[in-house]
């Protein structure tokens, strides 16, 4: 049966029949799993791999993290009108805001505040934005879908870029540069995770909305993918 654990029970008595019990597959799971195609060609795109190889100079790594500049202010404009809501209100945790720390990073990055004059999104970067301000004007479901991609990724997989930026370009541990990557006002990454996919497991949806949700986790990663291909072809 797709979507459920199966647990059989050996026969109750020497000819009694096998019991078979269907446990429901936790929906922090079935996101996780469902979405795992979409999260694989995300990471492993070519300028992601490049980056995170240390083939690509610090411009390439200056010119991410300003996109996702237009990315978190989508993601966090809208979080005071949604904090209330049902679905969308509990995840709206203020130790998870990144907006603060991407533009100290960015001052770093540029020498100085200046790069607000000049800094543009990509077409790729538009898209994404407006997809995320579409949903948290229109479906709070979909904007979670948004939020779990980016934020459980900036809490694992985000790691790894701080590490590698801080080993390739010199940036201080944890400092300038690299604090979009670090949570300070999460004291423990692990406990806070589970304590997310439990808040994933608890959503109040129903079985259709919940696929939808899926269907947008992969949508988001899709939008990311294409964000890292634009990237890439703008990368000298």
């Amino acid at each position: 049966m797709e979507g459920a654990a199966v647990c059989r029970f050996p026969p109750h008595g020497p000819e009694g029949p096998a019991m078979t019990v269907h446990a429901p597959v936790a929906f922090s799971d079935l996101i996780r799993e469902a979405s795992h195609a979409q999260h694989t060609e995300a990471e492993n795109s070519a300028f992601m791999s490049e980056m995170l190889a240390g083939k690509l100079g610090v411009e390439a790594y200056r010119r991410y993290t300003g996109q996702l500049w237009f990315i978190y202010r989508a993601l966090e404009g809208p979080v005071d009108r949604l904090a209330d809501d049902p679905v969308a209100g509990p995840f709206v945790r203020p130790e998870l805001a990144r907006t603060p720390a991407l533009e100290r990073d960015l001052d770093h990055l540029h020498g100085g505040p200046g790069w607000r004059d000049g800094l543009t999104p990509l077409p790729a970067t538009e898209r994404y934005a407006a997809r995320i301000l579409e949903v948290a004007r229109d479906w709070p479901g979909g904007y979670v879908a948004h939020h779990y991609t980016r934020y459980l990724g900036d809490l694992s997989g985000g790691q790894v870029i701080r590490g590698t930026a801080e080993k390739t370009w010199g940036f201080a541990h944890k400092g300038d540069g690299v604090r979009f990557y670090v949570f300070d006002a999460i004291d423990n990454p692990a406990a806070f995770k589970r304590e997310y996919r439990a808040l994933l497991d608890a959503l109040p949806a129903d079985g259709p909305e919940r696929l939808r949700i899926v269907d947008e986790c992969k949508r988001a990663f899709a939008l990311n993918t294409a964000l890292f291909r634009a990237l890439g072809d703008t990368t000298g």
